[in-house]
């Protein structure tokens, strides 16, 4: 490391430093914390169970720009495989290697440098910035972004737009904006049978048997054709878990784990109705449990969108592409406040894996964009 370390590069450094594995935060959030208390943010430390949370706010009304994003990273898998420590920043061929540098430590610290840099030319800006920060993203996400946001509509506060600085782009810095998400549904389905020797079938009533075709079927169906904005639903069975391990024996039950993301075209509720209607068709004696990681949401459009497209033509000189392809994020607590919600952040070729890193000179850049878009909605 040299001493010529940019603003932003110098805190994702800082950052990747602590080994905040999820739900650990392990200080991150000090660091940010004193930044923006710098520029004088109203913070609010949220802690829920294990979890940090907090909520910074500069100014007292107007519209609101919030930038949201967590500092908890998933684990690092076996430290051998590594060619550097996952948590000792190191700079090589033009990129920076460290748990976090693009999920999403990166983002963090661009978030800070481009306020910085937005106040120190726009000190008495329209609107309010904000920061919603959570150490739960990567983990069970239960006690982060969701509970801010609790604490949110409690307070009566809603932003009018948010930046999640989830690594969004594909192939080079902001070639793609996330501007929703497909919901995910999750079940465990668990059928009953009735254990026996294999040689005596008549005796037992084997449930893997009687679970096969219900699965074929559910596995058939076209459950929507999508959007303009979505894929069509999909239906993933992801486990079977069924039987004694002896070959001998008849299971008394078969367990399966299946998973939907679904688009906007089709509700939670929708989908459970028409699975549970269907194992009835099929007569099993069964049990499911469903788990709503979160629903469909989309930001059509608009002017946080455009501001977003603008800015990346302006700092980068691409034409990045609008996309809802993915997994979940915490844009899906988000959206329940009715805000506009876009992600944006490094490429995401090497998050959770071995050697994560991200190209240096994508960090500055990354800096602007946010700060032109800073510009662009609250600029003075």
């Amino acid at each position: 490391m040299t001493n010529s370390l940019s603003p932003t590069l110098e805190l994702t450094c800082a950052l990747i430093r602590k080994a905040s594995v999820s739900p650990v935060d392990a200080g991150c959030q000090d660091l940010l914390i004193e930044r923006l208390e710098a520029m004088d943010f109203d913070v609010h430390r949220l802690p829920f169970e294990d979890v940090e949370n907090f909520w910074a706010v500069r100014g007292s009304d107007g519209p609101m720009l919030c930038f949201a994003g967590h500092t908890d990273v998933v684990p690092v898998g076996d430290i051998n495989e590594w060619h550097t420590d996952p948590f000792e920043p190191v700079i090589k061929d033009g990129g920076l290697y460290g748990r976090g540098a693009a999920d999403m430590k990166g983002s963090l610290a661009a978030m800070v440098t481009a306020t910085e840099g937005f106040l120190d030319k726009s000190p008495n800006h329209n609107g309010r910035i904000a920061f919603l920060i959570t150490s739960d993203e990567e983990g069970p996400a239960i006690n982060g972004t969701t509970k801010v946001v609790d604490w949110l509509n409690a307070q009566n506060i809603a932003p009018d737009w948010c930046i999640v600085g989830e690594p969004s782009s594909s192939n080079k810095l902001a070639d793609t904006i996330k501007n929703g998400r497909r919901g995910s549904l999750n079940a465990r389905l668990t059928v009953q049978g009735i254990q026996g020797h294999v040689a005596y079938p008549h005796l037992a009533d084997n449930p893997i048997h009687k679970v096969v075709p219900a699965l074929s079927e559910l596995t058939a169906i076209s459950w929507d054709q999508g959007n303009s904005h979505f894929p069509a639903t999909s239906f993933q069975v992801s486990n079977i878990h069924g039987g004694t391990g002896a070959s001998n024996v008849i299971p008394g039950n078969v367990v399966v784990d299946f998973n939907f993301r679904f688009s906007t075209e089709i509700t939670a509720q929708q989908l459970q109705d028409r699975v549970e209607e269907l194992l009835d068709h099929h007569r099993l004696l069964y049990e499911v449990n469903w788990q709503l990681s979160g629903e469909p949401f989309l930001t059509t459009p608009g002017i946080l969108t455009t501001a977003v497209i603008d800015s990346i033509k302006n700092i980068v000189g691409i034409d990045a592409e609008l996309s809802t392809g993915g997994g979940t994020s915490d844009g899906r607590f988000i959206s329940s406040l009715g805000s506009q919600i876009v992600e944006l952040g490094p490429v995401n070729n090497s998050i959770h894996k071995i050697d994560e890193h991200v190209l240096v000179a994508d960090l500055d850049q990354l800096s602007g964009i946010y700060q032109d878009v800073l510009t662009t909605l609250l600029g003075a």
